[in-house]
């Protein structure tokens, strides 16, 4: 592999961090904060798998389905789910249009649960290099 693009074990080295601040965000109560960085650990972790697969940098992006659409990455139904759903907070949850609402709608039970699944996407996601 050429070092000419980022490689993949530092795309994931930096999707792992920012899932550790997703949960400190999460303990602490900040919650749209938790889902924001959610959202960023998948995109680093999905341009992980494209400079993986196709030996290059991805497109400087933060459309995940827009990502997976670049490599042709075959997701199982239950995580395109997801990320449909996490790629729809992207913009509210960095600029908010309302953030009395954004907190009300992201409250903890929602946001764990959000938590719980970009976790085992993030680990899905890891299989797909190994």
């Amino acid at each position: 592999m050429s070092g000419t693009y980022k490689l993949p074990e530092e795309w994931f080295k930096q999707a792992e961090y920012d899932m550790g601040t997703a949960e400190s965000m999460l303990h602490t109560g900040r919650y749209i904060y938790t889902v924001f960085m959610c959202h960023l650990s998948i995109e680093k972790a999905l341009k992980g798998v494209y400079a993986y697969k196709l030996e290059k940098d991805p497109d400087k992006t933060h459309n995940l389905n827009y990502i997976c659409e670049m490599m042709n990455l075959e997701i199982p139904e239950e995580y395109q789910n997801f990320i449909d759903n996490l790629n729809n907070l992207s913009v509210p949850t960095r600029y908010p249009d309302e953030l009395d609402k954004l907190l009300k709608d992201f409250k903890k039970d929602v946001t764990q649960e959000i938590f719980n699944q970009a976790k085992e996407l993030l680990s899905w996601l890891k299989e797909e290099i190994i």
